[in-house]
């Protein structure tokens, strides 16, 4: 089997909303969060997506706070695991504020939410600057999408040069504006019609179908996003005792489906050119 037609796990373990009421295992500090990605990694993950908090528990898009979550992260993986920052900016923070976060940091990977960092027309020169400069240094940027139309987008963006050619990956999210933030697999289609092109993408599904949406993602080559950022349930519908318990879940129904999982040294291998 090609690196291309392995699955790429994503674990998202916190979000930027979400706090022990909600969840009492679900990791807020960068200690807890960097435990939470040892044990994902050994469940079968391939990328971490963090969220830095502030010590009062609240999203940070802070510099100091992004530094400090990052370096915890590396030590505790080393390089099994790929570290992921999110530049989302929860209504709090500006785009200069988010990209300033990231030129700081330079993680090994990166969010971004197209949606954010282009609101209007006059956004597209700024975003096009750090686009550019993210594939330069060689951050592996991952496109959010949130909608069909994002997604027709998107290639606009590209046939344009606002995003650049090379290799990176996308996120199709399903679920985030239904009332309730359920999701069901059906909701993945319309993003599939509107992709044009082969750049790998993964789906994260809010709700309680989280696992039921991924195995349509598996099924149709996509790769997969899980985490009590979107979801607290297993695939049974108990409250998951932690994180692990999701990525082990699409991991095993995964190889099911004859797919491998990406390593994280296949992953940077992969997205390195």
């Amino acid at each position: 089997m090609s690196i291309d037609n392995k699955a790429i796990l994503i674990v998202a373990p916190n979000g930027a909303r979400r706090g022990k009421a909600d969840h009492q295992n679900l990791p807020i500090s960068a200690t807890e969060v960097a435990a939470e990605a040892v044990q994902c990694q050994e469940a079968g993950a391939t990328m971490i997506h963090a969220h830095a908090r502030k010590a009062d528990g609240s999203h940070s898009l802070e510099i100091a706070d992004n530094q400090h979550y990052y370096a915890v992260i590396k030590e505790a993986v080393g390089d099994k695991l790929v570290v992921q920052l999110t530049t989302e900016a929860v209504g709090i923070y500006a785009l200069e504020q988010q990209i300033a976060m990231i030129k700081a940091v330079q993680p090994e990977a990166v969010s971004l939410a197209i949606r954010e960092f282009i609101p209007a027309p006059a956004q597209l020169e700024p975003a096009r600057e750090f686009f550019h400069w993210v594939a330069e240094r060689g951050i592996v940027a991952q496109y959010i999408l949130y909608n069909a139309a994002e997604v027709a987008l998107y290639h606009q963006l590209k046939e344009q040069g606002v995003i650049p050619a090379n290799r990176h990956h996308l996120l199709f999210v399903l679920g985030r504006y239904n009332k309730g933030q359920y999701s069901e697999p059906g909701e993945l289609f319309p993003f599939i019609v509107e992709h044009k092109d082969n750049t790998p993408w993964a789906v994260c599904a809010f709700g309680r179908d989280e696992h039921r949406c991924a195995s349509a993602a598996l099924a149709l080559e996509g790769d997969v996003r899980v985490g009590f950022e979107n979801n607290l349930y297993d695939i049974s519908g108990h409250l998951a005792e932690d994180n692990a318990v999701l990525i082990r879940q699409v991991a095993d129904t995964a190889k099911s489906m004859g797919r491998d999982i990406m390593s994280a040294a296949e992953f940077r291998a992969l997205f390195k050119h």
